[in-house]
């Protein structure tokens, strides 16, 4: 089963950080690597870098996803049987909804053979196991907000921002106090719309910059 759906403009999944996770079956290693990538060339230079790593390994296989709408998708098996490598790591990454992230999984072969089943299994299993060592992050498209209000109305607004959520990144005390905060993209009408009916109109509201934050995920 699929993880919520999430549209890519606004909010989308990737991987915490790059890491590594090893496990043997049947006397076959497997070596699991992870990594985010802006574009392809990211990704091939990963690959490269691995097989370059693990250059005595049977296999170095696998797959990636780049772009706003995953425009972006390759895998390869790297010489197992057709399908039995780089369509499982793909599947596992779209299966967990990850964008930009590659993952190459590396085989050194034990002399016992798994069978095509087998090896589906091995491949999925070392891309899921990876994945859940390094963690998911959900990538969050907010807008910076200024409010200026009047110091009879800060601790109601910053009362308001703390206890919603919002994240207070600078305060400013002058004639009058300005406070720094972001609110979701998506729902910034929604936000201002909030803001502006507790306050009885008595703030004055900018929008700046957008910017993703990242925050923990868990399905």
């Amino acid at each position: 089963m699929r993880i919520k759906e999430l549209k890519m403009t606004n909010q989308f999944l990737t991987i915490a950080h790059s890491g590594t996770h090893e496990f043997e079956i049947k006397k076959s290693k497997f070596i699991a690597n992870v990594k985010r990538v802006n574009n392809e060339a990211e990704a091939k230079l990963f690959i490269e870098e691995i097989s370059a790593t693990h250059k005595k390994a049977n296999h170095n296989c696998f797959a990636y996803l780049i772009g706003e709408n995953d425009n972006i998708q390759r895998e390869s098996d790297n010489g197992e049987p057709s399908g039995t490598a780089g369509v499982p790591i793909l599947e596992v990454l779209k299966n967990n909804q990850l964008h930009d992230t590659i993952i190459v999984v590396t085989r050194y072969f034990g002399g016992i053979k798994l069978g095509a089943g087998g090896l589906i299994r091995a491949y999925s299993n070392s891309a899921s196991q990876v994945i859940e060592s390094v963690g998911i992050v959900e990538k969050l498209l907010q807008t910076q907000v200024v409010l200026t209000v009047v110091y009879s109305l800060n601790d109601k607004l910053q009362y308001y921002l703390k206890e919603n959520g919002f994240q207070i990144s600078k305060v400013d005390y002058g004639s009058e106090v300005k406070i720094t905060t972001a609110a979701l993209t998506s729902e910034l009408e929604n936000f201002k719309t909030n803001i502006t009916n507790l306050l009885a109109g008595k703030v004055n509201i900018k929008t700046k910059d957008e910017r993703y934050f990242e925050v923990p995920y868990h399905k």
